[in-house]
């Protein structure tokens, strides 16, 4: 089992960064390559394996492989995901606790497009490229995906090239950044290869008989993005019109491609790893989510989608190592979360208890407060409690508040425990060994949160009536990601033994000889070092 590490131990993980360094010490990398899959979870190397033939192939077969590595905190959403890969640290470190408390920000608006403003001014804390700049000043860095958290968080504060996908066919930033787009992300825009696939089909890329799933299933004819749009089953197409291609691109593998040529674009751009100092190429594809999302982790679309990832990423290595001498570049991969099941799908006879929702308890705990009552003074979201007392009545104790929550909510079918967060703090590390769902909460929440309760379903319980897969809990399904690690500092293999993703960023240090500023949650996994 794994629990948070103790100051010693920390101290320890920086002592063993010499003898580790060492080990890569005859080549030290001119760029690392860290790869982040939104949603991508271990088993589909395994149900895959027979038809992967291109770079998930030969990471998985030639790299360091992981099979049970893990997000090790409870909310398992895209925004702490990805703050934890290079960071070294769990979201109670972080600050980022999930998604609706990710990157948005009013005050540093995009460059182009209409969506909110995105920075990292809620991340707390350092990752690699701080470590890498302390070292050597002209060390850069180069991070896309098609959202903004993929793209800004693995890089934390640093004001790095950075850009995301803007819904308008093109990839923007915002000005937590700069002012104005390099010359080179203007003219990838300027190819408009989004409005070019307008109409495009999405067809099975191998023939029907290689898919044992169904084509269709209940839940996602249901699902609210399709209906209207076009069918759940094979083929699916982009819309005709340029304008909704752009809207809806992100909802297909061809996202996955233009994010891998916008990387490359910037890689030969900004020529990374090709100075006398190593550099960092970030890019997260985010397309195995949103298919995951409406078709679910059992679907003939997750598979084909997982197979066109595939080949996407072989000739992605391949145009890495036709810019970078492949004898100088490591790799890193991960997924910031996995996913549950379709109730409808796994359960399919008791579908409708498998969505629980605490929305009605706050409501009439809100009423009962008063009707002009602040909703941000009590609110849930993810399972945790929001209480703010600057912000309740006068005269409303919020500890009682909290308790007479816990106490409704323990009532609801399918919640399997509530928590006050300050008991799960005062554990010793011995019961936070034993029990994986108080360690994953005590790594989700920082102490200075308003949170004094937090709720965890049953094991395939869902939040919300909604029609569409989900993640975000504490269970095995949803924290447990496939870590690879690939390059000439690694040592190819298997390896069950149970990982985290907090330790991706100080065994890459290592590989680089630079030192964390902080203290970390992760340490060096000398298992995969050559």
């Amino acid at each position: 089992m794994i629990s948070r590490l103790t100051a010693a131990a920390a101290l320890a993980t920086a002592l063993a960064f010499p003898a580790a360094a060492q080990t890569a010490q005859a080549a030290r990398p001119s760029l690392v390559v860290f790869i982040t899959v939104d949603q991508l979870r271990p088993d589909y190397f395994a149900r895959y394996e027979r038809q992967l033939t291109g770079g998930l192939a030969r990471l998985h077969r030639n790299g360091a492989f992981y099979a049970n590595g893990m997000q090790d905190h409870a909310i398992t959403e895209t925004a702490p995901g990805h703050a934890s890969t290079l960071s070294g640290r769990f979201p109670a470190s972080t600050g980022i606790v999930a998604n609706a408390y990710g990157v948005g920000d009013a005050q540093t608006p995009l460059l182009s497009g209409t969506m909110l403003g995105a920075s990292p001014f809620r991340f707390r804390g350092s990752t690699l490229i701080d470590w890498m700049r302390i070292a050597n000043p002209a060390s850069r860095a180069l991070s896309i995906s098609r959202k903004d958290r993929g793209a800004i968080l693995p890089l934390g504060r640093a004001k790095q090239s950075v850009f995301w996908y803007d819904y308008r066919g093109s990839f923007t930033t915002s000005t937590y950044y700069g002012d104005t787009l390099p010359a080179w992300v203007r003219a990838f825009n300027a190819r408009r290869i989004v409005q070019g696939m307008a109409g495009r089909d999405w067809a099975p890329l191998l023939p029907v008989r290689e898919y044992p799933e169904p084509d269709t299933v209940a839940a996602e004819s249901r699902s609210p993005i399709e209906r209207g749009r076009h069918e759940p089953a094979f083929p699916h197409r982009v819309p005709a019109d340029p304008d909704s291609a752009a809207k809806y691109f992100t909802e297909f593998p061809f996202m996955d491609q233009l994010t891998a040529d916008a990387a490359i674009t910037g890689l030969r751009a900004m020529q990374l790893g090709r100075g006398g100092q190593p550099d960092l190429l970030a890019v997260s594809f985010s397309t195995t989510d949103a298919v995951g999302h409406r078709y679910g982790p059992d679907s003939r679309e997750i598979h084909d989608q997982v197979l066109r990832l595939d080949r996407t990423l072989g000739a992605f290595i391949d145009s890495v190592y036709a810019q970078v001498d492949s004898s100088r570049v490591i790799f890193a991969l991960t997924a910031d979360h996995g996913v549950a099941s379709f109730p409808e799908v796994a359960v399919p006879a008791r579908a409708a208890e498998y969505h629980v929702s605490l929305d009605t308890i706050v409501t009439a705990m809100r009423a009962e407060l008063g009707s002009g009552v602040n909703p941000a003074a009590f609110e849930s979201d993810d399972g945790i409690l929001f209480v703010r007392p600057e912000l309740l009545p006068r005269g409303v104790n919020p500890d009682s508040l909290a308790d007479a929550f816990g106490r409704r909510a323990r009532r609801v079918r399918g919640v399997r425990r509530v928590d006050r967060i300050a008991d799960l703090w005062r554990l010793a590390p011995a019961a936070l060994e034993r029990d994986e769902i108080a360690r994953r909460w005590v790594h989700m929440i920082p102490r200075d949160q308003p949170i004094p309760v937090v709720v965890t379903l049953e094991p395939g319980r869902v939040w919300g009536p909604g029609t569409y897969a989900q993640h975000g809990a504490p269970h095995a399904y949803d924290v447990h990601v496939p870590i690879i690690f690939y390059g000439p500092a690694f040592r190819p293999g298997r390896h069950d033994d149970e990982i985290r993703v907090v330790d991706i960023a100080p065994t890459l240090a290592a590989i680089l000889g630079v030192r964390p500023t902080e203290a970390l949650d992760g340490r060096v996994v000398t298992s995969a070092l050559r």
